[in-house]
């Protein structure tokens, strides 16, 4: 089976694209490209947790909900929500219902909180994972890493929820930590090019680097 298909102006795109339209502008635009902006990432670990044994098309068409629901995901006024907010969100019909993963939100927010109290920044923390090229496994071959398995092991220790290996693993895909499209994707190498210009936070290494 082909790794990519035809996009919108032709060229081609990663296969998983072919899943479903909207799939398209959100790998065009978003998927890979390199983030340091601390809202978006928090957003990202919590919707990775919420896709848990659901599809990403769910959360993706229900991801504006989400933002309402959860305040665009600003860290501090999330850590502020309370049992109240759970109950009202268990009857919002535009997000996923699942006690777990809302209570989880709410936990995560205050964990951020602490993270960035010793980070500086969501960010300084999350990149301090990124592999080196040479950890790398080729494009969409693997859906953990040794990596993704120390960030996650780093954040259950800390407390975090839903944040198994393989959620982690998404995360970094997304998040540009590292460059996951197939090397015929047409985006591969605005990506590449995007990571190579990306000045990343200032933060400690936490990946062996040989």
């Amino acid at each position: 089976m082909s790794t990519t298909v035809p996009g919108p102006d032709g060229r081609p795109r990663c296969g998983w694209c072919a899943a479903a339209p909207e799939f398209f502008a959100y790998h065009d635009a978003e998927w890979g490209f390199p983030v340091d902006d601390d809202r978006r990432l928090f957003e990202k670990l919590c919707l990775e947790g919420f896709q848990s044994g659901l599809s990403w098309r769910t959360i993706l068409a229900k991801r504006e909900n989400f933002r309402r629901a959860f305040k665009n995901f600003d860290i501090d006024r999330v850590a502020r929500m309370g049992e109240r907010d759970v109950e009202r969100l268990l009857k919002d019909a535009g997000i996923v219902r699942h006690r777990g993963k809302i209570e989880a939100v709410l936990n995560n927010a205050k964990r951020a909180k602490e993270l960035v109290g010793e980070d500086g920044s969501l960010a300084a923390y999350v990149w301090g994972y990124e592999p080196a090229p040479d950890q790398q496994s080729a494009p969409q071959t693997v859906t953990t890493s040794a990596a993704s398995v120390a960030m996650s092991n780093d954040l259950k220790k800390r407390g975090w929820k839903f944040v198994g290996p393989t959620t982690v693993y998404a995360f970094m895909q997304a998040m540009g930590l590292i460059n996951d499209h197939v090397e015929d994707c047409a985006l591969r190498a605005d990506v590449e090019r995007a990571r190579a210009a990306f000045k990343r936070p200032c933060g400690v290494t936490k990946v062996p680097r040989g």
